[in-house]
C-alpha cells in the first residue's frame, strides 16, 4: 500500500476479489473490454465499499491514450474523455484503469488537490503527466510539494518494441531506456516507469514512489501484453472528507 501524506488516500487494486469470470477474473473494473456490465458494476461497487466511499464518488475516465486533462468537482454525468483527472473536491476518488500502462497518482495536500493519470507509451510521449501537473498548478499545487506514486505496469524487462519505436520514445523521453535498452529476451524495450520517474524529477518533484512490479510477470494484475483479452485494474486517489 503506498504511503500518503495526511489527508490523502490512494490505492492500487489487484485482480483478486471480484465477480468476473475468465478471461476477466476476478476484479475487472473496465466496462469496455467485453465483460458483463452488471458484473463490472458490482466490482466497482465492491471497490467503493472497500475504501469507504459511495459508488457514485468514484470518477472514471474514457481513456484514449492522449494528454487531455479533466478538472472535476463532483461526479460527472458521463465519464470525461481524458487521460488524466484533477480535483479539489474532498471524498471524490479519481480512478485510472490499466493493464500494462502506468497508473499515476499525484497529490498536494497543502493545496488540496489530487490527480490520476493514465500513462502508456503514447501518454509518455505526449506528456500526459506534465499536463496533469500544469492543471494541478492552476489549482495551487507546486511540484516540490507533490507526492507521486507510479503503480504496477509492464517493465522494461518485458515491454518489447520495434527499434524505430524505441528511438521515437527516447527522442522525447530519454529516461525510457535503461542502459542496454533490452528485454530479458534481448529485444529492444521501453521502460515507462523509468521514463516517468526521470520526467518527474526534471519537473522538480522530489517524492516519487514505485508500487508493484511488472504486470506482464505478475499474475496478480491484468496484462494486455500477456493475455490480450483481459480485465483492467485501477489506481484511485482522493482527498479525505
Amino acid at each position: 500500500m503506498p504511503s500518503w501524506p495526511p489527508g490523502v488516500r490512494g490505492v492500487f487494486t489487484t485482480r483478486a476479489g471480484g465477480q468476473s469470470m475468465a478471461p476477466y477474473a476476478e476484479l475487472n473494473l473496465g466496462d469496455h473490454v467485453g465483460d458483463d456490465l452488471r458484473t463490472v458494476g458490482a466490482n466497482r461497487a465492491a471497490v467503493a465499499r472497500a475504501v469507504g466511499l459511495a459508488p457514485d464518488r468514484l470518477v472514471f475516465m474514457e481513456q484514449v491514450h492522449g494528454r487531455s486533462v479533466a478538472l472535476v468537482d463532483g461526479p460527472p454525468e458521463e465519464p470525461p474523455v481524458a487521460d488524466a483527472l484533477v480535483t479539489r473536491a474532498r471524498g471524490l476518488a479519481l480512478v485510472v484503469m490499466v493493464a500494462d500502462c502506468v497508473p499515476v497518482l499525484l497529490a498536494d495536500p497543502e493545496a488540496g488537490v489530487v490527480a490520476a493519470a493514465h500513462a502508456g507509451r503514447k501518454g509518455v510521449e505526449l506528456g500526459v503527466v506534465a499536463a496533469a501537473i500544469r492543471v494541478m498548478q492552476d489549482c495551487g499545487a507546486r511540484p516540490e510539494r507533490l507526492t507521486v506514486w507510479l503503480g504496477p505496469s509492464i517493465g522494461g524487462c518485458c515491454y518489447e518494441v520495434p527499434e524505430q519505436m524505441q528511438r521515437e520514445v527516447v527522442a522525447v523521453a530519454p529516461g525510457a531506456v535503461a542502459p542496454g535498452g533490452r528485454t530479458r529476451a534481448g529485444t529492444p524495450s521501453v521502460d515507462l516507469r523509468a521514463a516517468l520517474a526521470a520526467e518527474l524529477t526534471a519537473l522538480g518533484v522530489p517524492d516519487v514512489g514505485l508500487s508493484g512490479g511488472c504486470t506482464n510477470d505478475d499474475t496478480d494484475f491484468f496484462s494486455y501484453r500477456r493475455d490480450a483479452t483481459t480485465g483492467r485494474f485501477a489506481g484511485l486517489v482522493w482527498l479525505e472528507a
